[in-house]
């Protein structure tokens, strides 16, 4: 079930929003950037370089040439055959030597082929000959075609006069086809880059979205209120840790669910045997023919008590459902001595009753961060919890002290006590030690759950335990809190 839903939720996802199509696009971008680079830089630099050594090569030969027909002193077409016939061609297209007015004095096209119109003693009507003939060095050339076509002119200099020209042409084919097969090879590296790329980029992002995807079934299937639901990490990264987080999360989820399953399951039930007495009470009323008045009162006055003990339970409901959704009230320096005071005088008339003697030692100084409401509600819960569960006679002895950084409020009595197995308990709501007991005083078996709350709200603990040789202790810790100026007041 949770298979198809999550294929019909993935079959959702447009195609490029995808997160797996993202990973993959990202890394093809950034491989996209390095194929770019590989196919222009090294192309760029090799044929700078190529075009760099047909310059100094095209430079060398001129120089040749011009150191040959500079010795001539002056030059005429005879003697520039013969010097430019015991150069030879040196592997080049064409080669031009022109008199200082550019008139074409030996041509090796000519030279070569007979049958080719003779342009000896015709002017050489080329830019880089007129350059020349100005005293320029002259370098030119370009790739076209898979071929570099290459064209320098020289000077040809005679103690300071510039007596002629030398002007070269070449046609490169091999250096081209060199420059093509490196292109060709990049072309053929790319392709196959691309190709891995592609596979590898599609496995990296199946692996990483395929994790992805189990976070989000599993975040899934606890939403749809299976928080027994765990992942299993794999790896140390940032996935794991996040699966880690996930279990984490997911305890605490059903250990709330737990504790608020047992909570409504409580609550129900602790609300159920009061309306119950009241329906059975109110039912035999109304039954009864001939009840008497004094029967009546007395099933009307428990229905009271009944009644009573709902709206008990009700108010501490209320209560913990604040302490769990409302935040903290505005805070400030209390003296815990006189907020306990008032709880016991308000307690002094139960105690009375009880026939439970309260006995106050307070230290100075007891100063602490909280509100006068919830210190007042700690304090009162404490000391009549106290009271409900003495014996007649017993005592009650409450204190403060200051331990170091700590306020200590401490609440003794010589009660029934807590069992040993029994004391982890005792704040857990709607727990009980003794129920017939606890029901016979009135208790909701929600009075520590909120001391507990409230402490933990404002920073502090609260600890039971046993009283030797009988008794309880409930000790509560507040950090101590400096007074300043004006505050520390009841």
């Amino acid at each position: 079930m949770y298979t198809n839903t999550g294929l019909k939720e993935q079959q959702k996802i447009p195609f490029f929003s995808r997160l797996q199509v993202k990973y993959a696009m990202s890394y093809l971008a950034i491989l996209a950037v390095v194929l770019v680079l590989l196919n222009s830089y090294p192309l760029i630099v090799s044929q700078d370089l190529l075009f760099s050594s047909k310059q100094d090569s095209l430079k060398s030969q001129t120089a040749v040439m011009s150191s040959a027909l500079m010795e001539l002193e002056q030059l005429t077409s005879e003697q520039v055959v013969r010097v430019m016939t015991m150069l030879d061609s040196m592997g080049l297209e064409r080669i031009l030597v022109t008199d200082p007015a550019g008139l074409i004095l030996y041509d090796s096209d000519t030279q070569a082929d007979t049958t080719t119109d003779q342009t000896t003693g015709k002017y050489a009507l080329v830019q880089e000959v007129v350059l020349a003939l100005e005293g320029n060095d002259v370098f030119h050339t370009n790739f076209e075609k898979d071929t570099f076509f290459s064209t320098a002119a020289a000077p040809i200099v005679y103690r300071g006069m510039t007596i002629g020209a030398i002007y070269i042409y070449d046609e490169d084919s091999t250096q081209g086809a060199l420059l093509l097969s490196l292109q060709q090879n990049l072309r053929t590296i790319s392709i196959v880059l691309i190709l891995i790329a592609l596979v590898i980029a599609f496995l990296f992002s199946k692996i990483l979205t395929a994790r992805i995807g189990a976070l989000l079934g599993a975040i899934r299937i606890v939403g749809e209120g299976e928080y027994g639901h765990r992942l299993q990490p794999e790896g140390k990264d940032e996935l794991a840790y996040l699966a880690h987080e996930f279990n984490h999360l997911t305890d605490r989820l059903q250990t709330t669910e737990e504790v608020r399953r047992r909570f409504v399951s409580d609550a129900s039930h602790e609300l159920k045997t009061p309306l119950a007495s009241i329906r059975l009470l109110s039912e035999s009323i109304l039954q009864s023919d001939y009840m008497d008045l004094e029967t009546v009162r007395d099933f009307v006055s428990d229905i009271g008590e009944e009644s009573e003990r709902l709206t008990r339970i009700t108010e501490h409901l209320l209560a913990l459902t604040r302490l769990d959704s409302l935040p903290v009230g505005e805070t400030q320096v209390i003296d815990c001595a006189c907020v306990i005071q008032r709880a016991v005088n308000m307690l002094t008339p139960v105690a009375d009753a009880a026939q439970v003697t309260l006995e106050t030692n307070f230290c100075k100084g007891g100063t602490i961060r909280c509100t006068q409401d919830d210190f007042h509600q700690i304090s009162y819960n404490l000391i009549e919890n106290a009271i409900k569960y003495n014996y007649p006679g017993g005592k009650v002895m409450i204190s403060t002290q200051q331990q170091g950084d700590q306020v200590i409020f401490q609440v003794e009595d010589t009660g029934v006590g807590i069992p040993e197995e029994e004391l982890p308990k005792v704040f857990n709501r709607f727990y009980r030690v003794d129920k017939a007991r606890s029901r016979a005083a009135g208790g909701t078996g929600l009075g520590l759950s909120i001391v507990r709350d409230t402490v933990r709200r404002h920073g502090g603990w609260v600890t039971a335990q046993q009283r030797q040789p009988e008794g309880s202790i409930f000790m509560v810790g507040f950090p101590y809190e400096v007074p300043e100026v004006g505050e520390g007041g009841t």
